[in-house]
C-alpha cells in the first residue's frame, strides 16, 4: 500500500476515534448527572481500576500497556471534568514531584491547587476547598515521609488511592559549570536521595533545605546573583523555570521511586485488588509489638509496610502505621482486626483503596 493510501487509512480511523470519543463523553456526562443526584463521588477509583484493568487485558498490541493506560488517563480526566469540576490539592509550587504524581493520577483536565505544606493539603480537603489531596508517604530509598504519617494521627480524612512515581533528580542552574557550584538548594529528602553523587562531585558545597524542589528551582531562577548556586529538582522544573540541566539522574538508586496517597473525605469502594492502611497505638507492655503481628501471620495477610512514630503523648510512646493487602471489610480481615483490638489502645482504619502497581 502506498504512503498516501496508508495516511488516508489513518485519517479514516482518526475520524472514527473522534466520533467514539464524543459518544463516550456524552455517556460520561449522563453518568455524572446520575452520580450528582444520588450524592455519589464523581471520582471513583474502584471504577477507574476496573476500566483500566479490563482494557489492559483486551490489549493485543502494538500499543504497550503503559501507553494505553496513559491515553485513557487523559480520556478519564476529561470525562471527570464533564461530570463535575474537581480540585486536587498538592504540595507545590508547580512542577514538584507531588504535582507530577497528581497529574499521573488525575490527568490534565481537572483543577489543581498548589499548597505550601502537607498540613495545608489536609486542611484544604478537610474544609472542602479541594475534593482530593495528593501527599507523599514513602520513598524507596529514604523510607517514610514522617510529616504525612503524623497528619493521620488527628485527621479524619481517608486514604482513597495511591500512585507510584519513578523519581529522577537533576542538578539545575542557569548554566554555571559544576566546578563553580558552591551552594545547592533542594528539599531535605531529595538531598538525602542524592547524597552519594553530591559527596563525589560537590564535596564542600553548602546544602540548603527548601520546602520543595520547585521552590529550590525558583530560588535559583530568581536570584540576582546566581553564580555558584544550583538546585536539585525535576526535568519539569528545569523546563518551567528555564534552567539548564548540569547533571542528569543523580539519585543514589537508579530505581528510585516515591509512593503517594490520595486523601479524601469519603472512603473508597472495594475492588478485587485492594490495600488497607491502619494506625495503631499498642499497649505499653512486654511483647506488645509481637502480639499485633501474630494475627496477620495467622490470617496469612501480607504486610507491605510498618512504620513507627512517636505518639507525642508521653516519652517512648508510639503509634504504628501498617499497610497490608486486602480490604478491611473482608471477613478474614474483620476477624484479624477484632483480634488486634485486644492488644491496642487505639485501632484506626485509615482507608482501604485500590492497589497501584509500582
Amino acid at each position: 500500500m502506498s504512503l498516501d493510501k496508508l495516511r488516508r487509512k489513518v485519517d479514516r480511523i482518526d475520524d472514527q476515534i473522534v466520533m467514539l470519543l464524543n459518544q463516550r463523553a456524552q455517556a460520561c456526562r449522563c453518568i455524572g448527572s446520575v452520580k450528582l443526584k444520588k450524592g455519589h463521588d464523581i471520582y471513583a477509583p474502584h471504577r477507574e481500576k476496573e476500566v483500566l484493568d479490563r482494557l489492559a487485558a483486551k490489549n493485543k498490541g502494538p500499543i504497550t500497556e503503559e501507553a494505553l493506560r496513559a491515553i485513557y488517563r487523559e480520556i478519564m480526566s476529561f470525562s471527570i471534568s464533564l461530570e463535575k469540576k474537581i480540585s486536587i490539592a498538592y504540595l507545590g509550587p508547580a512542577a514538584t514531584y507531588t504535582h507530577q504524581a497528581a497529574q499521573k493520577k488525575f490527568g490534565s483536565s481537572v483543577e489543581y491547587t498548589s499548597c505550601a505544606s502537607i498540613s495545608e493539603i489536609f486542611s484544604e480537603v478537610e474544609k472542602s476547598r479541594a475534593d482530593y489531596g495528593v501527599v507523599p508517604v514513602e520513598n524507596s530509598t529514604e523510607g517514610a515521609v514522617n510529616h504525612t504519617l503524623d497528619m493521620f494521627m488527628d485527621s479524619n480524612l481517608k486514604i482513597y488511592g495511591e500512585v507510584y512515581l519513578p523519581i529522577h533528580h537533576h542538578l539545575l542552574s542557569i548554566g554555571n559549570p559544576i566546578s563553580s557550584i558552591t551552594k545547592v538548594y533542594s528539599i531535605n529528602q531529595v538531598l538525602a536521595q542524592c547524597r552519594t553523587w553530591i559527596e563525589t562531585h560537590l564535596r564542600g558545597a553548602d546544602l540548603v533545605e527548601t520546602a520543595s524542589t520547585s521552590e529550590a528551582a525558583q530560588i535559583v531562577a530568581n536570584n540576582s546573583n546566581r553564580e555558584g548556586i544550583a538546585c536539585i529538582a525535576s526535568q519539569m522544573a528545569a523546563q518551567l523555570y528555564s534552567l539548564k540541566i548540569l547533571a542528569s539522574s543523580i539519585e543514589n538508586q537508579p530505581d528510585n521511586m516515591t509512593r503517594f496517597l490520595v486523601i479524601s473525605r469519603t472512603p473508597a469502594k472495594s475492588t478485587a485488588d485492594d490495600k488497607t492502611s491502619l494506625l495503631m497505638e499498642i499497649k505499653d507492655r512486654s511483647g506488645a509489638l509481637h502480639d499485633i503481628l501474630v494475627p496477620f501471620k495467622k490470617a496469612k495477610i501480607n504486610l507491605t509496610m510498618i512504620e513507627s512514630r512517636p505518639s507525642k503523648k508521653k516519652a517512648w510512646s508510639y503509634y504504628f502505621f501498617v499497610d497490608f493487602e486486602g480490604h478491611h471489610q473482608e471477613p478474614r480481615i474483620q476477624k484479624t482486626l477484632r483480634s488486634l483490638e485486644r492488644h491496642c489502645a487505639l485501632l484506626k482504619v485509615l482507608g482501604s483503596y485500590p492497589k497501584a502497581q509500582p
